[in-house]
């Protein structure tokens, strides 16, 4: 892999993986497109592990106060989280929680992920049903909720919904953004349970994989796929907190339904890679 490909890969990782639009998606479909390697499972670890250091730093202060909060719970606040009173240590047993079906999910259906939904037409389609229910989820959702606000149940729901992010083009954070919405969490606050609910996954899919490396993988393609993702993560997460401040998800919704559409576009008029 040269280094622009894997510049290029890189970006669209840090982009993809916290905007709405599905970062596997893409990095399927790119090199689909145009013929590239994809790089294989080294590849996989150095994008992974650039979005991990673009959250560990964008959210340097917050990660500090919710392990702060998580070392403060007691075995009662377990039995009993909608209760407890500490907001950090409420929002951090949350995020585990809703971590545990994604993972489960994830754990059981990655080998057949892996071959069996990397399909283009299944993608396109994937993307253009995903963005149809983004555009619903933020239209119908209450959006009055805010991450005090979180409980128990809600955050298992939206833990629940992260395990499609396993099929490409659902989008972990599309689909987990679309769980809180409906539910009646604000935009925001939808955005940022998201960020927060993709490290420790991220993290876990970094040290799954992370023992396959050798030195030997450790090429400036590699690293410069770690920087890619991590400077264009970094750039993403900030532009999508701002930009819903005063805006709606539609442009991401919409933008999922046109790419869905463009593809299949390929694909049935015989100009794509599969013709």
């Amino acid at each position: 892999m040269t280094l622009f490909h894997s510049a290029i890969l890189g970006f669209i990782q840090g982009v993809g993986e916290f905007l709405p639009i599905s970062s596997s998606a893409h990095l399927i479909i790119i090199p689909w497109l145009l013929g590239w390697d994809d790089g294989g499972l080294t590849f996989d670890v150095a994008l992974h592990a650039g979005t991990l250091i673009s959250l560990l730093i964008y959210f340097r202060t917050e990660w500090v106060a919710l392990l702060k909060g998580l070392f403060k719970l007691r075995t009662k606040d377990i039995l009993k989280p909608n209760e407890i009173l500490d907001s950090q240590g409420r929002l951090s047993f949350f995020i585990l929680c809703a971590t545990v079906p994604g993972a489960l999910i994830g754990l059981l259906l990655e080998k057949r992920a892996e071959h069996l939904f990397r399909s283009p037409p299944l993608i396109a389609t994937v993307l253009a049903i995903m963005g149809v229910a983004l555009l619903f989820c933020d239209r119908w959702g209450k959006k009055t909720l805010n991450l005090d606000q979180l409980s128990f149940k809600n955050s298992l729901l939206i833990g629940l919904a992260q395990g499609l992010a396993v099929i490409p083009g659902f989008s972990r954070s599309g689909v987990t953004i679309s769980a809180a919405l409906i539910q009646g969490y604000s935009r925001e606050a939808s955005a940022r349970f998201s960020f927060f609910l993709s490290m420790p996954i991220i993290a876990g899919a970094c040290a799954l994989k992370l023992r396959h490396l050798t030195a030997g993988d450790l090429t400036p393609a590699f690293l410069t796929g770690v920087a890619a993702a991590a400077i264009s993560g970094y750039f993403a997460i900030g532009t999508l907190i701002k930009y819903l401040q005063t805006r709606s998800y539609d442009a991401f919704a919409i933008y999922r339904i046109v790419v869905g559409i463009a593809i299949w576009g390929l694909i049935l008029s015989g100009h794509g890679p599969l013709s």
